[in-house]
């Protein structure tokens, strides 16, 4: 593949200070998934250099994140920590998402509801921060967010006051540490730059450790029955959710750059690098919007600059390892917590209460599952429940615009004709597609706004593309009731496509008929009635004579 080197000087800036940047972060996030910082970097390295080479998105970092993190580190609880399962699920998801990108589903991953994204991204920040707590405190809390939660009143009860000052100091530095040197040193490195000689004066601090130094060992994919199901649910949230969370990162370097990604060609970068990261013992990863709004303003735009911020940890990992045995859990707690804050969707709380209340509730309950039940759940849930919302908001719609028989047409010969029906033909009229949300109302409605003395019903499907065979089943509904009733239904500006399905389901009945567009339905309407009227004269006629015998 070739490269582009026309902005050869912004994309080497811009790769070196987003590898900076990603060195705290990758460190920290292997530490909070379980498998150990190593495994962190080994991520970053293998995600961010695939996905940047093969990937949708030239100015996107990827690398681990958050939400990844998460799912990791209830697999590791789920699993008792047993790392050749966890780098098999990583591979799988890897796997899944190069598939995604074949089937075309980036398109679809995209139409997922802002309330459900907000809810979910925001319940990830919330389960980051309590998953650190116990970290600050100077415990190793069991894992999961629950049991987070009811460890805390341990910590509490016995806080190591040491750890606390270096992780809550870790957090005021990455927050506070002014932009004229973030220009030289990111935030979050001079936090773990500070933090970490600043525990050298104390004792008693947990610590990294002894960190391995050097390539990383091949780590195959393993087959164990027993975990199998988990295994593999593991790697759809993972390939699901690092879809998600790279395709909303490709979105914001969309508006920052003013260029248009490939989503399909993103996921296939993408579980290219999952897939390696997984064979050489690395986390799971996906674009990270923090790192890639980091490489563009440092002057990055082409794919270089991602693996190049590769290459930067690379180095990190074949040289400077002994160095980060030193780095305190309470320091990477401390930037993990800001991590968890930053991902918190604060500009949509703050506006909420300006909004539809539905979508905030939504929000809401996304956050609450993910946080309590799980990532999968949350989104499901969100997903058909926006989806059913927009149904019915749709069905709503459609059901208003029906109600409105109208006594004046705008055609002008139309007019004409209904002038002379005298009233005794109700038009029904829809609008947009009719699916399953209208059709349960419509036979109800029909019944409801029929004008008294009626003789003949227009259902006019001008302005319906399609309908569906719910729509199909209530207009045979209409047709039966009209023919109890003694009345004529007739159908126009019916599609083939809305003919076929009609007929499909025997909604089209013998006694029904159809017609191009309104005036001709409307011209045959009048010949109804002008029969019927004649009928009608000729029946009274007949029965004043019958009452009215001639004189002999």
């Amino acid at each position: 593949m070739k490269l582009d080197l026309s902005n050869l000087r912004g994309d080497l800036t811009g790769g070196i200070t987003a590898g900076i940047v990603a060195l705290p972060l990758a460190l920290a996030l292997g530490v909070a998934s379980g498998l150990g910082p190593m495994a962190g970097l080994y991520g970053a390295i293998a995600v961010g250099f695939f996905a940047a080479l093969f990937g949708g998105t030239p100015s996107q970092i990827s690398g681990p994140t958050g939400p990844m993190v998460v799912v990791l580190a209830g697999l590791f609880a789920s699993l008792s920590g047993n790392a050749e399962l966890i780098f098999t699920a990583v591979v799988l998801a890897g796997l899944l998402q190069v598939a995604f990108g074949f089937l075309g589903v980036g398109q679809y991953i995209r139409l997922v509801p802002y309330p459900v994204i907000s809810g979910f991204m925001s319940g990830i920040g919330a389960i980051i921060i309590i998953l650190q707590i116990g970290r600050l405190l100077g415990h190793e809390p069991p894992g999961g967010t629950i049991g987070a939660l009811s460890y805390l009143p341990t910590a509490l009860a016995d806080i190591n006051f040491a750890t606390l000052i270096l992780g809550v100091g870790t957090l005021v530095i990455a927050y506070k540490w002014p932009p004229a040197l973030g220009k030289f040193v990111p935030g979050a490195l001079a936090a773990l730059i500070i933090g970490t000689l600043v525990s050298f004066a104390f004792t008693n601090i947990p610590v990294l450790g002894n960190i391995p130094t050097g390539l990383p060992s091949l780590h195959l994919p393993v087959y164990e029955q027993s975990q199998f199901f988990i295994v593999i649910e593991a790697a759809f949230i993972l390939a699901v959710l690092g879809a998600i969370d790279s395709l909303l990162t490709s979105l914001v370097a969309d508006n920052m750059t003013r260029t248009r990604h490939d989503s399909n060609k993103e996921l296939i970068g993408q579980g290219i690098g999952n897939t390696v990261a997984g064979l050489i013992g690395g986390i799971a990863g996906a674009g990270a919007t923090m790192r890639t709004v980091v490489n563009i303003r440092s002057g990055g735009k082409q794919r270089l600059s991602g693996m190049v911020h590769a290459l930067v940890l690379l180095a990190v990992v074949l040289g400077l390892s002994p160095l980060a045995a030193n780095i305190p859990h309470a320091v990477l707690a401390g930037i993990l917590v800001k991590v968890g804050l930053d991902i918190i969707d604060w500009s949509y709380l703050k506006r909420a209460h300006n909004g539809p209340r539905w979508d905030f509730a939504l929000m809401l309950l996304v956050l609450g599952l993910t946080v309590f039940v799980d990532l999968i759940t949350a989104v499901g849930v969100g997903v058909v429940l926006a989806a059913l919302a927009y149904v019915r908001q749709i069905a709503q719609i459609q059901i208003e615009d029906l109600k409105k028989i109208p006594e004046i047409l705008n055609d002008p010969e139309e007019n004409a004709l209904l002038k002379q029906t005298k009233g005794k033909v109700s038009i029904f009229s829809f609008g947009g597609p009719l699916s399953f949300g209208a059709a349960a109302d419509v036979g109800h409605h029909v019944r409801e706004k029929v004008k008294p003395g009626s003789q003949v019903l227009i259902m006019d499907f001008t302005r319906v593309p399609s309908v569906d065979v719910s729509a199909a089943m209530a207009v045979e509904t209409v047709a039966t009731d009209a023919k109890s009733s003694g009345r004529k239904l007739l159908i126009c500006g019916a599609n083939d496509e809305i003919k076929a399905v009609l007929t499909g389901i025997n909604a089209a009945q013998a006694d029904v008929e159809s017609f191009d567009n309104l005036l001709s339905a409307l011209e045959h309407a009048v010949v109804i009635i002008g029969e019927q009227e004649k009928a009608s004269s000729k029946k009274l006629a007949s029965k004043a004579v019958s009452n009215n015998p001639p004189a002999k």
